[in-house]
């Protein structure tokens, strides 16, 4: 018997947890604010019987203890109010008393002398009580020091018995059977005053409880909407087509949300579309050095080795420039990686005069060193690929000037940024190529003997970029172009840094 017990048990579990997972969330949404609302409304309901059983109980003491309080006055006094004249025997007392008080409606006073009761007040239960066997035991238990007791009759229910002995003057009242006034207090009607009450309450509670579901339904329903909305659009959305968003309206949870997933479209279109862009431009490169290629080795004779020679050095040329190719490729896929520049403090004024003195091998200009930075000027840069753009710039100048031109290498600070600019006293760039010399293969005038790709100011700005500023070309003092590379002076690093 044990062991199909735990065992039926955990299947039952196993059984609630797969019902609940097959529910959908706006059941059970509303489920559990009903469980909840359920739960506050019986616990309501238990406290508010509590404390009005405890007030019952309280005002049933308070009316007896005032019944005592007059009846004790009224033995102090020993004058019957209506006559003036002195009670003779405790039996005059009680009988002045019961005339004179009115009780209330769960309450019957009862006059006890003789070792029964002789008089009582008007209540509908009062002869069916003053008959109950169970009744004068417990008056005789109760006397001569008084005190309470808890019966029950068939018929009426729970009722309470306080017993005051009364004594005068008179010696039979000091005998051993003093007299007395019962009180008797009717609890079972107020207990059903309770329990009507208490049904009411769960009544109203039950119908609370099912407009709370049905509200909380439909209000889950509102709140979920934008969750469908987001549902469908994810089904929809395909690899093909990234560039749908959906409307972020309020300030909410499921608003960050669809904001949130609106940042990952976002990413992923980038994502593919560096893909993309990467796989279009390698095919798009590698198509003309692999036509060659192949062109000369279906030519190619054998037999011949002069032929074989020189087609072997063209074919080594052209795969030397298909690597470097590729290389540049790889670079710019890699920019979009968070390590791809790894940021720290580094001293701008160094890392300029350290760049100059590499320029100045690439070929005979008149390299200049412009004005820099304080020598205790840093930025969160990476070193080596802010040199290698700088190198690249420096290249680019190479490439557009003659030998005695000027190329000048500069660096200041403006506000809470660090402009590195690479000037020349070439022909500049025209207005209308200045955003297109960035882009991948983008290109303006080529000189005579530029075997480049079109690449290099790709990737200056993918290191700008890398560093959260940007790149760009403007006319030089005097003539030329200006390529500047605008950088935030502070910030934390992208990636750590061991």
């Amino acid at each position: 018997m044990t062991t199909t017990g735990t065992t039926t048990e955990p299947a039952a579990r196993h059984s609630l947890r797969t019902l609940l997972r097959r529910t959908s969330v706006r059941t059970r949404i509303a489920l559990s604010v009903a469980v909840v609302s359920a739960f506050a409304l019986g616990a309501a309901g238990l406290l508010v019987h509590t404390l009005e059983s405890q007030r019952v109980k309280r005002i049933v003491a308070e009316n007896t203890a005032q019944e005592i309080a007059e009846l004790v006055r009224l033995q102090q006094e020993g004058v019957d109010p209506g006559t003036g004249r002195g009670f003779t025997s405790s039996e005059a007392l009680l009988s002045t008393y019961l005339v004179r008080n009115v009780p209330d409606d769960d309450e019957l006073l009862v006059g006890w002398w003789q070792g029964r009761p002789q008089e009582r007040t008007r209540h509908a239960y009062g002869a069916r009580l003053v008959a109950d066997p169970a009744l004068a035991p417990a008056v005789d238990r109760l006397l001569p020091r008084g005190g309470t007791a808890d019966l029950e009759q068939d018929g009426i229910g729970d009722y309470s018995v306080t017993v005051q002995p009364v004594s005068t003057a008179s010696g039979r009242d000091a005998g051993e059977d003093p007299d007395a006034l019962v009180i008797v207090n009717f609890l079972s009607d107020e207990e059903d005053e309770l329990r009507s009450t208490m049904r009411t309450y769960a009544a109203v509670s039950v119908l609370l409880l099912l407009l709370i579901a049905v509200a909380a339904w439909l209000q889950a329903g509102r709140l979920l909407r934008p969750l469908r909305s987001l549902h469908a659009s994810a089904e929809e959305i395909g690899a093909t087509d990234l560039s749908r968003r959906l409307p972020v309206v309020g300030d909410d949870d499921i608003a960050r949300l669809t904001s949130t997933f609106n940042d990952m479209l976002a990413r992923l279109e980038h994502g593919f579309g560096s893909q993309r862009q990467f796989l279009d431009d390698a095919g798009h490169e590698l198509r003309t050095p692999l036509t060659v290629l192949r062109g000369h080795l279906e030519v190619l004779d054998p037999r011949d080795p002069h032929d074989i020679s020189q087609t072997s050095e063209l074919l080594l040329d052209e795969l030397d420039r298909m690597s470097r190719l590729v290389d540049e490729l790889i670079l710019l896929a890699k920019s979009d990686r968070p390590d791809f520049a790894r940021l720290r403090p580094t001293p701008v004024a160094a890392l300029l005069e350290q760049v100059h003195r590499k320029a100045t091998g690439l070929a005979g200009r008149d390299w200049r060193l412009g004005p820099l930075p304080p020598a205790t000027t840093e930025a969160p840069l990476d070193e080596q690929r802010l040199t290698q753009a700088l190198l690249q710039l420096c290249d680019n100048a190479v490439k557009h000037t003659g030998p005695g031109d000027a190329v000048t290498l500069s660096g200041e600070v403006v506000g809470d940024r660090l402009l590195l600019a690479v000037s020349d006293t070439g022909p500049g760039v025209d207005l209308a190529d200045r955003t297109r010399v960035f882009d991948r293969f983008g290109r303006a005038v080529v000189p005579e003997g530029d075997e480049g790709f079109g690449l290099g100011l790709s990737i200056v700005r993918a290191i700008a970029e890398a560093h959260h500023g940007t790149a760009r070309v403007e006319d030089a003092p005097g003539g030329g172009a200006r390529f500047v590379l605008d950088l935030p002076l502070e910030g934390t690093p992208s990636w750590p840094v061991s």
